[in-house]
């Protein structure tokens, strides 16, 4: 009752980069097939069926992805873990091979820049290439950073935070061009924008379902053929030896289908969330005095609006809307309950002040045009209320 107290309108949900709900039709065809329980990896009828959707789902996924052999997905347990995959094989290449170099930016996501800074503990040569104030990554100072010595280059496809979608074709022929492994945290970008492994070059892709309208615990590496990989969870034969683990029959099931609806309804999303997008950013323009935009004007996913309020605290920000009904976040997910500002709005050129008075809205397809009027019409005076008592000049 108290929820309902404090909302007399509605509850808003815009925190869809964070993570998605269920979709119903994935929910429910995750029910059908809870009969399929029997082990993938089992010779037996029971067995075999099962395989065969887990087959069916690896062909969704691949499709997603534009990747044409279904046999270059492996499943994993979600971005995380596929990453970690990435850098854990580059830890075995750099320590037999001539290659150890590095390439990443500042702005990825945590897993990223936590398993950088650990091939860094281990003496590889790590470079965290700055961006320019959008966001995206300078091909100059790449291609400056890139040579014969170098490895991996690891940059991904859209940011989580501001949304910035990189020139990942450019980036590609760079990383190729030198004979570096590439790899991109595409877990952002599929499923709002066209993801091509081909047209990018990349080796290896890392995906997520639960940005997806999926289950949460599953997610997926894509690996180019004949790019090596050494398994980060070592014990059978699955998943072509590069993924140890009973199948997670159900999450992979959920998964195809999440996948499948993506792909089915991308043009579908990205015009009706991206004109829900601009119609937020408009209102706030309009309505809040000083508010700025962060993240790349046009080269930007659909749904992801970062905006800054300077003289207003974004954790106060943040808490003032839930009171309102409306679900937002102050960055990433993975960095909530930290203190320090966005490394992400320190990387664009964002000062702490500023960076600590931003606020990530992410729309999904559940998103209504009431829904975005009822933010607007929410923000503003909100804004006013915590300026009204900050000591901050702006």
């Amino acid at each position: 009752m108290a929820e309902q107290s404090q909302n007399t309108h509605r509850t808003v949900y815009m925190d869809y980069n964070a993570t998605t709900p269920l979709r119903q039709e994935v929910k429910e065809e995750m029910i059908k097939d809870l009969e399929l329980f029997a082990n993938a990896s089992s010779l037996h009828e029971a067995g075999r069926k099962a395989r065969f959707r887990i087959e069916e789902a690896r062909a969704s996924v691949a499709k997603l992805v534009s990747a044409n052999d279904p046999d270059n997905i492996i499943f994993t347990s979600g971005g995380s873990e596929s990453n970690n995959t990435v850098f854990a094989t580059m830890f075995h290449l750099g320590r037999k091979g001539k290659r150890r170099g590095i390439v990443t930016s500042q702005i990825e996501h945590p897993c990223v820049l936590n398993a950088a800074m650990w091939l860094k503990d281990e003496g590889f040569p790590v470079t965290f290439l700055g961006v320019d104030e959008y966001g995206r990554i300078r091909m100059d100072e790449l291609e400056k950073a890139v040579g014969p010595d170098t490895l991996l280059v690891s940059v991904m496809a859209a940011n989580n935070e501001i949304g910035t979608i990189q020139d990942m074709a450019a980036i590609g022929k760079i990383a190729k061009g030198a004979g570096a492994w590439f790899h991109s945290d595409a877990t952002q970008a599929a499923g709002k924008v066209p993801v091509n492994v081909d047209s990018w070059g990349v080796d290896y892709l890392t995906l997520s379902c639960h940005k997806l309208y999926g289950p949460k615990g599953i997610g997926g590496l894509y690996i180019r053929k004949k790019a090596p990989v050494e398994p980060l969870i070592r014990g059978g034969h699955q998943e072509h030896g590069h993924r140890a683990g009973t199948y997670n029959n159900q999450g992979i099931y959920g998964f195809g289908l999440a996948a499948e609806l993506a792909f089915n309804e991308l043009a579908d999303y990205n015009k009706n969330v991206g004109a829900l997008r601009s119609r937020l950013k408009d209102a706030i323009l309009n309505t809040v005095p000083k508010a700025k935009i962060n993240g790349h004007p046009e080269a930007v996913l659909p749904n992801t609006l970062n905006v800054s309020f300077p003289g207003a605290e974004g954790e106060a920000i943040l808490l003032s809307l839930d009171l309102e009904g409306i679900r937002v976040s102050t960055g990433s997910a993975c960095a909530s309950g930290s203190l320090d500002p966005s490394h992400v709005l320190l990387a664009i050129g964002l000062g702490p002040e500023l960076a600590h008075g931003s606020i990530r809205f992410s729309l999904g397809r559940d998103t209504s045009t009431g829904d975005v009027d009822y933010v607007a019409s929410k923000i503003a005076p909100v804004i006013a209320r915590l300026r009204a008592m900050s000591t901050v000049e702006f």
